[in-house]
């Protein structure tokens, strides 16, 4: 695990514009990437608190963290990334917090389209988003309109998601079929069941990272992470720089995946 150090990132809502070409330290052609990574972002409020600063400010600063990770994929041409950014359980927070929360997503989809069709990203949100505010729903939808076209990293954002609501949705689908359309049960197997969650068409989890230092999913794909690597810091997600997304990339591409099975000599 990584020890913590404070961030130097303070222009956060205003980018620079990105550079496509590979950064110094990035993992070598010849480590064996993950072709989807899922983050969960941990630690904002605390790191905020830490600092004697209000709990929306380490959201803030975790928008620049957000950036820099994006872009790392997006340079290194991972498959998928997916991000946590709103638990279906984080309703339960203060409103001025969750409202912050908001505007801060709605900020994110206006100010990042320039970054986001100059990586070449696709976008994709899973999870309750039809429960979003009207404001944010709309600007949803004008910045995935943009970005259809594009080819590159596919980056999920998992907004007002829980694992288990979205295993119970896939279920109702499946149900509903059987019902309306004379769906065999016998049918009903593992690769219909995936393709009826939101994650569909997309590769399973290869590596899941969370920061902030609890060691748990926290309902977060809880399907998609059945055979993932997972890889814990300390710090918190403010604080988690490109090195530190560097050394969990290099780690996976050194460990040995089995699937259950065995190492053939």
């Amino acid at each position: 695990m990584s020890t913590s150090r404070p961030s130097n990132s303070d222009n956060l809502l205003n980018p620079e514009t990105p550079s496509t070409s590979p950064a110094a330290g990035d993992p070598t052609p010849e480590v064996n990437l993950p072709r989807h990574v899922a983050i969960i972002m941990d630690g904002n409020g605390r790191w905020a608190q830490g600092r004697g600063l209000p709990r929306i400010e380490g959201h803030r600063r975790g928008v620049a963290t957000v950036r820099r990770t994006t872009e790392m994929a997006s340079r290194l041409k991972l498959e998928a990334l997916t991000l946590y950014c709103l638990s279906s359980e984080n309703w339960k927070r203060p409103k001025t917090e969750l409202d912050f929360l908001m505007h801060l997503l709605r900020q994110y989809l206006i100010e990042e389209r320039r970054t986001l069709l100059e990586q070449n990203l696709r976008l994709r949100f899973i999870g309750r988003v039809d429960r979003l505010d009207e404001k944010v729903l709309r600007e949803v939808e004008r910045t995935q309109k943009l970005c259809r076209d594009n080819t590159g990293t596919e980056l999920v954002l998992a907004v007002d998601y829980g694992g288990r609501d979205e295993i119970a949705r896939a279920t109702r689908r499946l149900v509903t079929k059987a019902l309306e359309e004379g769906l065999p049960p016998d049918s009903i197997d593992e690769k219909l069941f995936a393709e009826n969650l939101d994650t569909q068409g997309l590769a399973e989890v290869d590596l899941m990272i969370r920061t902030g230092g609890d060691m748990r999913i926290s309902n977060f794909l809880l399907w998609q992470v059945s055979y993932a690597e997972f890889w814990f810091t300390q710090k918190c997600w403010p604080e988690f720089e490109d090195e530190d997304f560097q050394q969990a990339l290099t780690d996976f591409g050194e460990r040995t995946r089995r699937f259950g099975g065995l190492v053939s000599n």
